[in-house]
């Protein structure tokens, strides 16, 4: 994606069902951590701000620890973490080959030596980057019982709610953020089902035989309805407990993605397939999602199952995951990626005017990539059909039959990232400096003031790259024509649930339907929408306003407008930009149908809201967060 967007966390589980002698007899003492580092190493592209780490020794003695955690900030958070562990595990071998593959000696003596083990890759949105912000979040309490460790990859939308709704318990929360809000609701309901337990025994048991019994019997589905039924967002929270049960609860949409494989050994849990496959060496057809309004739950003694949390609503999985933050060796995702680019041909045929003699293809690193094969897959049938209609047809052709089939599209590498900048630094004046460095180009190939150039990108979303730096690029090579492809439709609208897309004026489509209101003289529509926006928070339907203000333009105008805006002024070469429509990204990912961000149909209410609220913000000229 040329347009940096700070997003999705990821998570990685690790439960080992066996005992911790089985593992060292079978694998070595490393085999958690090794684990674990694969799962998460596997998901890295969702991690640049930070990582985590937390460990769970189950029954370990009284006056020992069993919670031990690590979180890092460095460059490469991941490898940072494990080094700090592995430097541990190198000490406690130096003890001796008989005590490092001794189980209670291991479990005396090591940090991180116990049978649960969750991890979490931070992208940051909005929150403040310090150690503070990186998960696992970690509620103490010197009862096992009400000990919990917390990581998601989630956003809500109605934080202020939650936050009043602890503050009516009872309670202080010392920050109004939604990591914190939820691993306190949550926690709450932790504390009354202990306390409940202990008054239903207290008459017929030791409370040491009572907490024993709670550890065994605690009822994490009961705690996770009651805790989850006010939340309002996208969602993967995965959590331990200190008794050693653990948990992954998913949004009642969908939204955010969760996979989990079990065997006989492991139940293991991550945000994407392929970290599992290779960590574990098992078969995408044994990896299963957790249903949407779903918890995976498994207790203290290692038995695990879904249960149903909240009423399912319609599956309304997110598909930018599919487009962009995804790894492509998934072969659905890379399916669903070529598709992509397939279904794109028809509008570049007619872009470049169906002269493939004297077009250039080529995309943007990296993301894009697979989408381009689709696209020149897709264009090489279009070819075969033309050169069957000629030779069997006999339709007549300027070409001769030598020509016509030795006849190729020309696929150059034109578009070169740099590796070693990157464009995910917040602060705009930094970010504007460096993005025009992160590229360059082949020089040499492209036929000045002839060719057109083809590029396809995944998703154009602030347009900044593209007239900062890529378009700047490839006007210099001397092209007649420059057509961008963007495999994603147009993102119209912020996203609540995960993305760093809340600010509806950063969206070159928004930008480009205000300069469209104001050259044909619609623009008081501007201040009634903002009006039935601000009266939108009274009223009980939820209605996302905004979407009146795209509907006075159809979808090629909007796009010859971004052309406009992200068009250089000192650029010589025609622009033409071309965006896949929603109709055919519903036909290439049939199964992730989350389209909010190109359509404003959002899965709750308090997505709706946040639209309106964003655009109230545009107007008021205010540069903050929607939710």
């Amino acid at each position: 994606m040329s347009d940096s967007i700070r997003h999705e966390c990821g998570i990685a589980l690790i439960r080992l069902r066996k005992p911790l002698s089985y593992f060292i007899e079978k694998y070595g003492p490393t085999y958690g951590m090794n684990k674990m580092y694969i799962l998460m190493e596997k998901q890295h592209n969702r991690g640049q701000d930070g990582a985590g780490i937390a460990n769970i020794k189950i029954d370990q003695e009284p006056g020992l620890r069993y919670i031990s955690r690590y979180r890092s900030m460095k460059s490469q958070p991941v490898a940072s973490l494990f080094r700090k562990i592995g430097k541990k595990y190198r000490k406690a071998q130096k003890e001796g080959e008989e005590k490092f593959r001794d189980e209670k000696w291991l479990k005396k003596n090591l940090a991180f030596s116990g049978e649960l083990w969750l991890g979490h890759l931070r992208y940051g949105t909005h929150g403040y980057n310090s150690i503070e912000n990186v998960h696992p979040f970690l509620r103490q309490n010197n009862w096992r019982s009400r000990n919990l460790v917390m990581a998601g990859n989630f956003n809500m939308t109605n934080v202020d709610e939650l936050f009043d709704i602890l503050v009516n318990l009872g309670q202080h929360p010392k920050e109004k953020v939604d990591t914190v809000t939820v691993m306190e609701k949550i926690g709450h309901f932790l504390d009354e089902e202990v306390q409940t337990q202990f008054e239903k025994y207290k008459d017929q048991f030791t409370n040491k035989e009572i907490s024993d019994i709670i550890e065994n019997e605690i009822d994490m589905p009961r705690i996770l309805r009651r805790a989850c039924k006010d939340f309002d967002g996208g969602y993967t929270m995965a959590g331990l407990i200190g008794s050693g049960a653990a948990f992954v609860v998913r949004d009642p949409n969908g939204i955010r993605p969760a996979y989990y494989y079990a065997d006989e050994e492991v139940v293991v849990v991550a945000s994407e397939k392929p970290a599992i496959k290779t960590a574990f060496n098992v078969e995408y057809s044994q990896i299963e999602e957790i249903k949407p309004g779903h918890a995976l739950v498994v207790s203290k003694s290692g038995d695990y199952a879904q249960h149903a949390i909240i009423t399912a609503g319609e599956k309304r999985s997110c598909s930018f995951e599919r487009i962009y933050f995804s790894r492509g060796n998934d072969p659905d995702i890379y399916r669903e990626r070529k598709m992509l680019g397939k279904l794109l041909v028809p509008q570049v045929l007619k872009a470049i005017n169906f002269d493939l003699k004297n077009t250039i293809f080529s995309y943007i690193p990296n993301t894009a990539e697979t989408a381009f094969y689709g696209m020149m897959e897709e264009i090489d049938h279009y070819l075969v059909k033309k050169q069957t209609e000629i030779i069997v047809e006999g339709k007549p052709s300027v070409d001769s039959l030598e020509d016509l089939l030795a006849f190729r599209p020309r696929v150059e590498k034109i578009v070169i990232k740099d590796a070693k900048l990157r464009t995910f630094i917040s602060d705009d004046s930094s970010r504007d400096e460096l993005v025009s460095h992160v590229y360059d180009t082949t020089y040499e190939v492209v036929k000045k003031d002839k060719d057109t150039l083809v590029v396809i990108d995944d998703s154009i979303v602030r347009g900044t790259t593209l007239e900062k730096s890529i378009l700047r690029l490839l006007d210099r090579l001397g092209p007649k024509k420059i057509v961008v492809v963007s495999s994603a439709p147009q993102i119209r609208f912020p996203d609540c649930y995960g993305i760093d897309m809340s600010r509806m004026g950063d969206f070159v489509a928004f930008r480009a339907v205000i300069e469209l209101l104001k050259e044909q003289g619609k623009d008081y529509l501007l201040g009634e929408v903002y009006e039935q926006c601000q009266r939108s928070f009274s009223e009980d339907k939820r209605i996302n306003y905004v979407k009146r203000l795209y509907e006075q333009f159809n979808y090629e105008e909007i796009s010859d407008k971004i052309a406009d805006i992200v068009k250089p002024s000192d650029m010589e070469a025609e622009l033409k930009i071309v965006f896949q429509t929603v109709d055919a990204l519903h036909r290439a990912i049939p199964q992730h149908v989350g389209d909010w961000y190109f359509t404003g149909d959002y899965p709750t209410p308090g997505g709706m809201m946040v639209a309106n609220k964003s655009y109230i913000n545009y107007m008021e000229g205010r540069l903050v967060r929607a939710y």
